[in-house]
């Protein structure tokens, strides 16, 4: 098979200083001469290899038996340039989708379909996110930006192996820049709302023993929403998100690297802006606040809203050369801190009731002003692992890992918009911790067939104690709840085996077969309601085959992946509804099968276009498993089983979308120094049910987002003007139904210019 070379790395190491090549760095260049001709030698094959640790290994893309994809420089690039969070990685690999009813704080992750809408502070995903190979389990720390990075890629089907924890749909994986190895660089750009993104990173080393990197990102907006109902213009959704990383790394000896991480992030914005009856019913085309056309940046609300997060991370990283295998360290501990209050109901005021003396827009027959916080979250994790360095014939890994997290949760109900007085508080102290012993074999035959197989012992537990301490409302539930408690825990084992055999020098077949695990739940959200609930452990077994291709004299790669999985006892959770109370649940079975096609090709010299595709089919096959409906109008398409109950069975997941699509364009030409470049990147995906129940309102039928960007460029210098959301396409992504048809809608459009320089 074909190995990663040296000159490989090189390749990956200078991308983002040449025009889109489609691969995983960011802004890590190597500023070496060998580096520069490597580079030359890459463009005149066409597409450079993709070199990815998805195997926790640096491995050919092309040469591994996974459903990888990554998303290259121009595209974050161009992503974070408009003031996005993580949240605009969405769609921009075949079968990912990301959401949140949180704003920046707390994104949610959909892989192949899999995910999971709870809104709740302690919301077990399936779809995990590492970060430098910590895994950051808390959905507060899952919006924690990228910058400076090295990679990101996206790990599709069960990684319950080598990576383990919560992973049965997959993995989103960064990993940063690391001292001594990249460009010093800065860049700024400035747009609509006065949006700002800036960024940069400094290092190098300071002896030949030690190297040290600072990078920092500040994202800023101004209020651009109009309160029709304030006094005023520009009230709502402005945010500054400050976060900072250093890194200082020792290297004794060739044979062992010590690095040492602080990481810290500071946002200070507001909380999700919820759209009261922006659907009408029996239609999900979006409305006015006025009641007539959609306007993005007009509201009707009242109260007070804010979010403020912090967040803190120390790590720890040890690498030894033994000679035949490396031994890693990684020991990390993350801190964190939350307060989030907004206006639940989306509206102004109420109208339904003699305590309702008026509102709108729409019905909303009462206020709801809530505030949820996370006093302290606090997560340790602790990972040993020997790696063998040989890259032929028997290769293997093994390692134990361990995880400790600490969390207490508040949540706040008030009697009125503007009020401080508080009517309820409900509390939650969970705690959760989890051991893996792990390990994986590889044998690479000379024929160009290489058999993998591993295996992973899990063991989880969980316990959660949650009251109602004080309850003053004169209306339900009007009440306390004394503390009550429940405990879960599970060991179960996971494994994946896996070949790939090499056709020929560029066609690659594979076929793998994985199992992988969430561990059991609790949710104890007391503050509509009275009782823990718990869903027990889910497994998912995932098939799938593809085929790895690079043709054309290297003008061409594209990939093709297969799939279908069973999961069975999937997690899932009923969210609102009337009651405004989340439940968990498990569904006998959910299937899903699909495809993932991804191309990229150099037809031309300073033209680079990838694109990619997905189709998603997923299907709940658990009869007689029914969930609330709406507590507003709305028009559900199941069947009512009971009363305010509707059958899920046969529906899909929600916020599965069956088709995604991605393209990305980009042309370099020559001029006097430097070069013009255009770059433009676009994203679509098929229509979406907002919950586990179908409904017309309460969905959206598709979106479509693109960007162009349009700059000259030197080896030093980058100057652009750039435009996201180019059509400024109106789209719901989720929505609220508790009391009325509320809707949460896409980033509006922003026009900016960027200015960068590597130094």
């Amino acid at each position: 098979m074909r190995r990663t070379t040296q000159t490989s790395i090189y390749a990956l190491a200078i991308a983002c200083a040449l025009p889109a090549p489609a691969i995983a760095q960011s802004t890590g260049d190597t500023d070496t001469p060998a580096a520069d001709a490597t580079q030359v030698d890459a463009d005149q094959q066409g597409v450079a290899d993709i070199v990815v640790t998805a195997t926790r290994r640096s491995e050919n893309l092309q040469d591994i038996p996974l459903s990888v994809a990554t998303v290259n420089d121009e595209t974050l690039a161009a992503i974070n340039s408009g003031g996005a969070d993580v949240r605009g990685l969405s769609g921009r690999v075949p079968s990912l989708n990301i959401e949140s009813s949180f704003g920046r704080t707390f994104p949610r992750f959909y892989i192949r379909g899999l995910g999971n809408t709870d809104f709740d502070l302690n919301a077990s995903q399936p779809v995990s996110l590492v970060y430098d190979d910590v895994v950051l389990e808390n959905p507060i720390l899952k919006g924690f930006p990228a910058f400076d990075v090295d990679r990101v890629e996206v790990l599709r089907g069960p990684q319950g192996t080598l990576f383990g924890r919560n992973t049965p749909a997959g993995i989103v994986k960064f990993d940063t820049v690391k001292p001594g190895r990249g460009r010093n660089y800065a860049r700024v750009s400035y747009g609509t709302y006065s949006t700002v993104n800036a960024e940069g990173a400094v290092g190098g080393e300071l002896s030949d023993t030690v190297a040290v990197r600072l990078s920092g990102l500040w994202q800023h907006r101004n209020d651009w929403i109009d309160n029709l109902d304030e006094p005023g213009k520009n009230d709502l959704e402005g945010y500054d998100d400050i976060a900072i990383r250093a890194q200082i790394q020792f290297k004794p000896t060739e044979d062992l690297t010590f690095r040492l991480t602080g990481q810290l992030r500071d946002m200070d914005g507001n909380a999700r802006i919820f759209r009261a009856n922006s659907f009408r019913t029996g239609s999900n085309k979006l409305y006015g606040a006025d009641g007539g056309d959609f306007e993005r940046d007009e509201v009707r609300a009242d109260g007070i809203n804010f979010q403020k997060l912090k967040t803190q991370n120390v790590a720890g990283t040890i690498e030894y050369d033994l000679g035949p295998a490396t031994l890693y360290s990684v020991t990390s501990y993350w801190h964190g801190k939350l307060e989030s209050r907004g206006d639940i109901d989306g509206g102004f005021g109420c109208n339904v009731g003699p305590f309702c003396p008026g509102g709108g827009p729409g019905t909303i027959p009462f206020s709801a002003h809530t505030q949820d916080d996370v006093p302290s979250l606090d997560q340790f994790t602790q990972e040993v692992r020997i790696a063998s360095n040989n890259s032929t014939g028997l290769g293997y890994q093994a390692g134990a890992f361990y995880f400790n997290e600490k969390l207490n949760i508040e949540s706040f109900d008030f009697p009125a918009p503007d009020s401080t007085d508080i009517w309820a508080i409900a509390t939650q102290r969970q705690t959760s911790k989890a051991l893996g012993i792990f390990g994986s074999l590889n044998y690479k035959f000379d024929n160009g067939l290489t058999l993998q197989a591993g295996a992973r012992w899990n063991h989880d537990k969980r316990k959660m104690t949650a009251a109602r301490p004080l309850d003053d409302r004169p209306f339900f539930p009007g009440f306390t709840v004394d503390p009550v408690s429940d405990s879960v825990k599970d060991s179960v084992l996971t494994w994946d085996a896996s070949a790939i055999y090499e056709v020929n020098p560029d066609v690659n077949v594979y076929a793998r077969i994985a199992k992988g695990y969430r561990a059991p739940s609790i949710q104890g959200r007391l503050l509509f309601g009275s009782e823990l609930s718990i869903a027990d452990s889910e497994t998912t077994m995932s098939y799938e085959a593809g085929i790895k291709t690079v043709l054309l004299d290297r003008r061409l790669r594209f990939n093709l992946t297969g799939y279908h999985f069973n999961t069975k006892d999937l997690q899932l959770t009923a969210v609102g509804g009337a009651s405004n109370f989340t439940t968990l649940l498990n569904a006998d079975h959910v299937r899903g099968h699909g495809l993932e096609a991804e191309l990229e090709a150099r037809p031309a010299t300073g033209l680079t276009l990838t694109a990619g595709l997905s189709y998603n089919h997923t299907k709940i096959d658990s009869p007689g498993l029914g969930v609330a409906i709406c507590g507003a109008p709305c028009t559900v398409l199941d069947p009512i089983i009971a009363p305010g109950i509707a059958s899920i069975d046969g529906n899909a997941l929600p916020q599965a979308p069956k088709w995604t699509a991605n393209f990305t364009a980009g042309y370099e030409h020559p001029v006097g120094p430097g070069s013009v470049y255009v770059f433009t990147d676009w994203y679509h995906r098929s229509k979406v049910q907002f919950f586990l129940y179908r409904s017309v309102e309460f969905s959206d039928d598709q979106l479509l987002e693109g960007g162009l960007r349009i700059g000259y460029k030197t080896d030093r210098y980058d100057v652009a003007g750039f435009v996201r959301n180019l059509t400024n396409d109106e789209s719901a992504v989720s929505g609220i139904d508790f009391n009325n048809l509320t809707a949460m809608v896409n980033e509006p459009r922003i026009f900016g210019v960027e200015v960068g320089v590597k130094f």
